[in-house]
């Protein structure tokens, strides 16, 4: 079947649709769950995203809360993505600890050969899906460690993963006000000590929506930073009234640039497109072959009309991006693969692009995201080098005491153990 075509690569393109259909705003419950006696003495966790919170945000918008709150705990310079550096597979990485290409979500949108269809972070219905989701996402390992966890939205928490959700969550909506949404992680917090989530996401989408519609340096952009700020710092006002032992660990997926909107690149002539399925991408376009044997004449013939991109062959793609044919396990990645250069990037579609994007190799400064840590867990006034987002997902486990054996991940508790208090 054709492949859906969507524009904005994040979870905000979820808005566009959100006046389109009904929307869920109910909390689910899953019946029946409490935590074991041996965890209820655990500290706990609350692990923030704020989509496209570029690493320099709070000190080009002065976050006053954040740099405050950094200042206290742990500030990394900055973390790195995975690739490709876009919100479905970055959010999936952290809360996996799995490169894209190890846990499936190779993209916002790709192509599945085995069930013949595209997935596409629009479609609620398949966003539910477990069929779409290896790993291990952090919830799952709490819950099947008799720890309870909760979710104000992530990558896959309405999912039925290895048949298991978050004890609370939400279905992704854009309805729910943020005075609601923090009076929701006080109540969990207040339940009962057998009933308490000790892992808890929560996700802001408002930076990365307004970088795309007016660009990363818009006062639209600086006004969602800010209210990001104003927020986390509430939550963690309110946090601090329990007298709990929560630590906070505040991250984002991505960082984002200003790209050039008059001059993007069309799909070449050379690909022939009743022979490829083509999903939706700017920033890397997939060219998956109904027959393999049109990809070297297609990949050859691209080369030469290669100036604004680059071209490769899943097989070649750059190591350090853990992307290439070999890294596939479950065959989602394109025969061939389109980059554009900077500013350049493709528009397949008949929309004019958003002014900002993602989605580019993860070392570029502009793709840099956001990590910061504090509470008691943490070492105070600690300033780190940049890491891999993959990293966080030990780091998580070990703060809660949760056990996972070392080839479910491709993190390293290693890398992130400086940061924490020696017990």
């Amino acid at each position: 079947m054709p492949p859906v075509k969507i524009t904005v690569c994040t979870l905000s393109c979820i808005f566009l649709f959100s006046a389109l259909m009904a929307q869920d705003t109910s909390q689910q419950v899953v019946p029946g769950r409490t935590n074991h006696k041996a965890q209820l003495s655990k500290p706990y966790v609350i692990l923030i995203s704020a989509d496209g919170f570029r690493a320099d945000l709070v000190d080009k918008y002065h976050a006053v809360n954040l740099a405050r709150l950094r200042k206290q705990g742990v500030a990394a310079s900055y973390m790195l993505p995975s690739f490709p550096s876009v919100t479905f597979p970055n959010h999936y990485s952290i809360i996996t600890g799995l490169y894209p290409a190890h846990h499936g979500l190779v993209d916002n949108s790709f192509y599945d050969s085995v069930r013949d269809t595209t997935y596409s972070m629009a479609n609620k219905k398949q966003v539910t899906e477990a069929y779409w989701y290896g790993g291990t996402p952090l919830w799952v390992l709490a819950e099947k460690q008799y720890m309870l966890s909760a979710s104000f939205y992530w990558v896959a928490s309405e999912s039925n993963i290895q048949d298991t959700k978050p004890t609370y969550y939400y279905n992704y909506n854009d309805k729910i006000p943020i005075d609601s949404r923090i009076q929701t992680v006080k109540n969990w917090l207040q339940l009962p000590e057998n009933k308490r989530p000790h892992f808890i996401t929560f996700y802001f989408p408002e930076v990365d929506h307004a970088e795309h519609i007016y660009g990363p340096d818009s006062k639209e952009t600086a006004a969602s930073v800010h209210f990001v700020d104003e927020s986390v710092g509430r939550l963690v006002a309110m946090t601090d009234s329990l007298h709990l032992p929560v630590n906070f660990i505040f991250v984002s997926d991505h960082g984002m640039t200003a790209v050039d909107t008059k001059n993007t690149l069309k799909l070449p002539a050379a690909v022939d497109t009743t022979k490829f399925y083509i999903p939706q991408g700017d920033a890397l376009v997939h060219l998956y072959a109904k027959d393999k044997k049109d990809v070297m004449p297609t990949y050859q013939a691209l080369q030469k009309e290669a100036k604004d991109f680059d071209v490769y062959l899943a097989e070649d793609m750059p190591a350090k991006w853990h992307y290439s044919r070999k890294d596939d396990h479950y065959n989602r990645i394109g025969d061939i693969l389109l980059i554009p250069h900077l500013p350049k990037v493709f528009n397949l579609s008949r929309r004019a692009p958003s002014l900002g994007k993602h989605g580019f190799d993860p070392a570029l400064r502009d793709m840099h995201a956001s990590f910061y840590a504090w509470g008691p867990a943490f070492k105070q006034h600690l300033q780190i080098k940049g890491f891999e987002n993959i990293h966080v997902y030990p780091l998580i486990a070990t703060i809660l005491g949760l056990t996972y054996s070392k080839n479910m991940i491709d993190g390293k508790p290693e890398v992130l153990k400086p940061v924490l208090q020696k017990k």
